[in-house]
């Protein structure tokens, strides 16, 4: 049975709620009442400790790893990690999978080559677990055509970081209808343009020298200008939905009209707190979305 994420989520990284203090048990359990369907945690560890923790502190809400990394982590020791966690709270865990950066994996002494086949491998490993994981539990951070493909033929669907609708658009269209498609967007709830546009370079600015994005965002028409200086106000305003709650929402709508089946909201706000209120803010409008 398919994980039912809702139409929109939350992502934040798995750092923000460790250690899983009453504070954060609060926010979870808000987040069943504010009617958000899934909360997506970035960079997540394989054990699922935190994941599962989260998941215990609310009754409703999906809990997505966005992403395991599978340089770094054990695909049997995944496989029995979900299957634990699963039973305990059924229907309720996605994992999100993909190959990350190679300044990333590099620093753990790992030679990035053919990130492809390693994702292809991982999943074969996941297959071939004591107790598998199964594709309907799985998806994959996809940018580009062919691991797009991937996610559509051997996982539940595709979960793309750092896109826009158009990415949203030509992802469904190599997906086709079926496969989830549930792309990442990064939001700014301030009216003010320069001081929006500072938080969202703030947000962006370490995925501008990772080149798996960066290539995806050419493909997507930006050119080299558009990457210097922090982002130009262009490939600024396209990654980052800034603005009043209507702007945020139109934005979510363009993903929805292109082909997403749910969009996971990143709010940025400048601080590494988590943005609660806007978090309730946002929470009426994405209900109708």
């Amino acid at each position: 049975m398919a994980v039912r994420l809702g139409k929109v989520g939350l992502w934040t990284g798995e750092w923000a709620w460790d250690p899983i203090n009453g504070e954060r048990r609060e926010a979870v359990a808000e987040l069943d009442d504010l009617g958000y369907g899934t909360l997506w945690l970035g960079n997540a560890t394989g054990d699922l400790r935190v994941l599962s923790e989260l998941l215990g502190a609310g009754k409703k809400l999906v809990v997505a790893t966005g992403i395991v990394n599978v340089w770094t982590h054990d695909a049997a020791g995944l496989a029995a990690a979900y299957q634990r966690v699963d039973r305990a709270h059924p229907g309720r865990v996605l994992i999100g999978l993909g190959s990350s950066h190679a300044p990333l994996v590099e620093r753990t002494g790992q030679a990035y080559t053919k990130p492809y086949s390693k994702l292809r491998s991982f999943l074969d490993e996941l297959d071939r677990a004591e107790s598998p994981l199964p594709p309907h539990a799985q998806v994959l951070a996809a940018l580009g055509p062919r691991t797009l493909a991937l996610a559509g033929q051997r996982t539940a669907g595709a979960h793309p970081y750092l896109v826009t609708p158009e990415h949203t658009a030509r992802a469904r269209e190599i997906l086709g209808e079926e496969p989830l498609l549930a792309p990442e967007q990064k939001v700014v709830v301030e009216s003010d343009p320069a001081r929006a546009r500072e938080i969202a370079r703030e947000g962006v600015a370490v995925y501008l020298g990772l080149p798996n994005y960066v290539n995806n965002l050419r493909r997507l028409g930006f050119a080299e200008d558009d990457f210097t200086g922090g982002g130009s106000d262009r490939l600024i305003d396209a990654l980052v939905a800034w603005g009043d709650v209507d702007t945020v929402l139109r934005r979510v709508r363009e993903h929805h009209e292109a082909g997403a089946d749910h969009v996971a909201l990143q709010v940025l706000t400048g601080s590494d707190e988590l943005p609660r209120e806007q978090w309730r803010e946002l929470a009426p409008a994405v209900r109708e979305a």
